[in-house]
């Protein structure tokens, strides 16, 4: 039944593709959704629909398609560039860029993200480099953002303020002749002026500009007392109430407060998480907190109440599974609060969780027996000359068994066989990092760079192998062909040499050049000036590029 679904779910996608090519967007659209119904993990078709949304003009919707791509297969890099394009066409052009450089820490490479780059850092036009300030009623979800914010919504329902709106989208010069206070809290909507805080204390302390002005501490005004009912009006003196006794740490009358708030104005999903607070401080988190958490959501998204709300819930929620130490359904909950709405500290804290989701997965992977059971795997492999197979299995070996430097050495004597010279080099690095004094991380080293051509710095390196075996036929013969290439043609080395940046710059150092002549002089001074750790960096760049040799 699923290979089945799955199968339509191809069809589906090859007749959105074939209708997107041929500009019938809402089709597209349709395939794609009906594939998603059939097969909703697979990120393609995601994807695939975020670029069909975006052609019909349906920026956020594309937005959320190319966030469930990201979601599903975060190491894709085309999901990055569906994002990235969205946030664009709603002129997050500050997101966009954070997006694409995320994106090209996974493919370095990728001409799309490169492209989308550029094109979000040539918006990015404000002082250093930020978010231009632009027409905030010119953006493509005005009405959207309006309808998601109570206040707003309420003003929505308004005749003249929506012509006020539709006036200030087509010519914000307008502006400056409209003298109505619900302007001004349009704008505080739109520029975000509103923060996800309210007046007590949180489990995670919110940015200082966030604290030094907390929106709840604002008296009504004498036009929002006029829009609230009787119960409303005692619900808010009751959560007030409840608020001085959380700062206060009287926990017990802070619930009773907060339950009265709740019994008189059932809707207002703030009294839920404010009580959730307590719980959180009680240690209740998974009986009492969560739960509460979650009602509120439910009973935002019936009450269509603003998504900054719904977002502090959503992060309330995360926090409380980071104190049970349950990373991944606080990551899910950081996320979904990111999802609707967007705050610096709640990314850090998110990127916080997933690097050590990341590394407590590392970690519990260790296992070198298995490590070892692979690497036996991957010498049969490379015995055989199927060198694909053996990095295969001694890369499984290294994730096993990450601190073992003999399987970079082996994965590196693959590379090289393969002509990765670059990945071999990597390897052989890590594997002299990790021991020292592993004479075959030197060897591996110096056989790749004499296959790249540069004997010179081969020669360096098996020098260094023969200081810890200085019988090393191996490191021996390799020094031997080293100086044979070099010798070969001197002039061609040195040639190259001095188009290095590096080396220019030390021999136009006056002090390099008076210690140069004198070395000439008397070969014995070398000596002296090696016991300078600088000027011995200096010398040792000189001799590996062949300008100058020390017998």
């Amino acid at each position: 039944m699923a290979d089945d679904n799955k199968a339509k779910a191809a069809e589906l996608k090859l007749q959105g593709n074939k209708a997107l090519e041929q500009g019938n967007t809402e089709e597209a659209v349709r395939c794609y959704s009906e594939a998603i119904k059939l097969d909703d993990g697979n990120h393609v078709l995601y994807s695939n629909r975020s670029a069909a949304l975006l052609k019909c003009g349906k920026y956020l919707e594309a937005l959320g398609d190319a966030d469930k791509t990201v979601e599903i297969k975060p190491d894709w890099g085309k999901g990055y560039s569906r994002k990235g394009a969205a946030l664009c066409y709603l002129e997050r052009y500050q997101e966009a860029l954070e997006v694409y450089e995320e994106g090209l820490k996974l493919d370095p490479k990728n001409q799309q993200l490169l492209d989308g780059l550029d094109d979000a850092k040539k918006h990015l036009t404000g002082p250093a480099g930020s978010q231009p300030v632009t027409n905030p009623f010119a953006m493509p979800d005005l009405f959207v953002k309006l309808e998601a914010n109570p206040k707003t919504r309420e003003f929505l329902k308004q005749p003249d303020y929506r012509l006020m709106m539709e006036a200030l989208q087509k010519n914000p010069n307008s502006l400056q002749n409209i003298q109505d206070p619900r302007i001004i809290a349009t704008l505080g909507v739109l520029f975000g002026f509103e923060t996800m805080g309210d007046d007590r204390e949180d489990p995670m302390p919110p940015r200082k500009q966030e604290q030094a002005s907390p929106r709840n501490n604002k008296q009504p005004t004498k036009s929002e007392d006029k829009s609230l009912s009787s119960n409303q009006k005692q619900a808010l003196e009751e959560k007030d109430k409840g608020n001085a006794a959380y700062k206060k740490k009287d926990f017990a009358a802070a619930l009773e407060h907060y339950q009265k708030a709740a019994d008189l104005d059932p809707a207002n999903i703030t009294i839920l998480t404010n009580r959730a607070a307590v719980y959180f401080e009680q240690a209740k988190y998974d009986d009492v907190c969560i739960e509460e958490c979650k009602a509120a959501i439910e009973l935002g998204r019936e009450h269509r109440a603003d998504y900054k709300l719904i977002a502090k819930a959503c992060y309330r929620i995360g926090n409380a599974y980071i104190k049970k130490e349950d990373l991944t359904n606080a990551l899910a909950f950081f996320n979904k609060s990111l999802s609707e709405h967007r705050v610096p500290d709640v990314v850090k804290k998110a990127n916080e969780v997933e690097k050590l989701i990341k590394e407590r997965e590392k970690l519990a992977y260790i296992n070198p027996e298995l490590s070892l059971q692979e690497k036996e795997k991957g010498n049969e492999c490379f015995k055989k000359g199927d060198y694909p197979n053996a990095v295969k299995h001694y890369t499984e070996a290294v994730k096993r068994n990450p601190e073992d430097a003999k399987l970079y050495s082996n994965r590196s004597a693959c590379y090289t066989k393969l002509m990765e010279f670059e990945l071999a080099l990597k390897d052989c690095d890590t594997c002299i990092k990790i021991d020292p004094k592993f004479i075959k991380g030197y060897l591996r080293k110096g056989a790749n760079l004499l296959a790249m051509r540069e004997p010179t710095k081969a020669s360096v390196w098996y020098q260094k192998a023969l200081d810890i075996d200085p019988s090393c036929q191996e490191a021996l013969d390799g020094y031997k062909k080293s100086a044979t290439a070099e010798n070969s043609d001197p002039e061609a080395v040195k040639k190259r040499a001095m188009s290095d940046p590096e080396v220019q710059q030390i021999l136009q150092d006056p002090a390099m050049q008076m210690i140069l002549q004198q070395m000439t002089k008397d070969p014995n001074a070398v000596r002296e000036h090696l016991k300078n750790p600088q000027i011995a960096a200096k010398i040792q760049k000189l001799m590996e590029v062949g300008i100058i040799a020390i017998h």
